[in-house]
């Protein structure tokens, strides 16, 4: 009796590097048992094509133009919750990797990692598990000794423009003033606020410039 071959991995593999993808589909391509179905050079672009190929496995470079990985991750999380999501990073940053694990992607490996381990992550990712890098474990271990609702903690969740967001927040500055110190419209201060009220759940100038005294971002004066 002969044994039915198993079904191929289809992965979408996403970068704004044309040579980078093209590594990548190299790489994946050494794999029988993985199928690069489509490609994408943006956040938004990754979203459409994933909507129309329907692939089991979605790997994203974090920072591509129009639309992050991180953003691209979101949405695909709630558009295909029954694809897989791994995202690629030079760069193992706290506020990253714990962003990526609070959307709930299923893996998190840096661009310098081996060929073997990204067909690892993949087959691991696909067959119900997570993976990521060991660098990023060690930066994931390190979160997980402090307190868990300690502002250090909370403050791993922000971007560094949150961040920078909510201590003009906490200097009272308005949100005309904060967009002219960054160099930035008013609209994206008021999204990057939105977002770091959201992910700290405190949604009051008050609750905010505590939390920001706690963290250490500004200072009593």
């Amino acid at each position: 009796m002969t044994t039915p071959t198993p079904a191929r991995i289809r992965v979408l593999i996403a970068d704004d590097h044309a040579l980078v993808r093209e590594g990548l589909r190299y790489v994946l391509d050494a794999d029988p048992l993985i199928e690069v179905v489509a490609e994408a050079s943006n956040g938004r672009v990754a979203v459409e094509l994933a909507l129309e190929h329907r692939p089991d496995v979605v790997v994203l470079d974090i920072t591509m133009p129009e639309e992050t990985g991180l953003k691209a991750a979101a949405r695909v999380r709630e558009l295909l919750p029954a694809a897989k999501v791994l995202l690629l990073s030079m760069h193992d940053q706290g506020e990253y990797v714990r962003e990526g694990v609070r959307i709930g992607t299923h893996g998190y490996l840096l661009k310098d990692s081996a060929g073997e381990e990204l067909r690892a992550a993949i087959r691991a990712v696909h067959a119900g598990g997570t993976f990521f890098s060991p660098a990023v474990v060690r930066r994931l271990a390190a979160a997980e000794a402090v307190p868990e609702h300690s502002p250090a903690l909370q403050l791993e969740l922000l971007t560094p423009r949150e961040r920078a967001v909510l201590g003009g927040v906490a200097r009272g500055l308005t949100n005309k003033a904060i967009a002219a110190e960054l160099g930035i419209s008013r609209r994206t201060v008021e999204a990057h606020r939105e977002s770091l009220m959201r992910k700290l759940q405190i949604h009051s100038v008050a609750g905010l410039t505590r939390f920001a005294l706690e963290a250490g971002i500004v200072e009593a004066g």
